[in-house]
């Protein structure tokens, strides 16, 4: 279903010239599962990673990986001034519980708290990041092929 809502999407005279005066290269554009799925992984794995730029982060790898790039950049959107909190928060944790450390006490919300425990925060944050972005993203890249290639089939079988 989704499928065809961006197909039809793809003959847009606006977006064509977009296309054409930046010359885009279509691969970068392409509605299909591989390079849907592939923007799914990529956006997702990439969103947890606390970094800024993430978007630009996507750009910089699309001469190595042919996927959806719009799609891409969307979903490092998950990581967003409001969700980046507890997003992050979660992965410190995570990094906590997996390097069995102690977790610091008395968090303040101020610049000066973090620049003086910045070398207690790093390793446990980027250490919690790397289940959360292999997991969810590859996850969501298995289940984005078996919804597509389900959609197929239940096309087929009605028409």
């Amino acid at each position: 279903m989704i499928r065809k809502v961006l197909k039809n999407k793809k003959d847009n005279k606006k977006l064509n010239k977009i296309i054409k005066k930046y010359k885009i290269p279509r691969m970068y554009l392409s509605v299909n599962r591989k390079s849907i799925s592939k923007g799914v992984l990529l956006g997702l794995f990439i969103a947890f990673i606390p970094m800024p730029m993430q978007m630009l982060a996507v750009i910089m790898i699309t001469p190595f990986f042919k996927f959806n790039v719009p799609i891409a950049i969307s979903l490092v959107w998950i990581t967003n001034p409001f969700t980046m909190p507890f997003v992050y928060y979660i992965e410190y944790k995570t990094g906590i519980f997996l390097l069995n450390k102690d977790s610091l006490e008395n968090i303040e919300l101020t610049l000066d708290w973090f620049s003086n425990n910045w070398d207690n925060i790093v390793v446990p944050l980027y250490v919690g990041t790397i289940p959360y972005s292999l997991f969810i993203s590859i996850f969501a890249y298995y289940l984005i092929n078996i919804l597509w290639i389900i959609s197929v089939k239940k096309e087929k079988n009605m028409g």
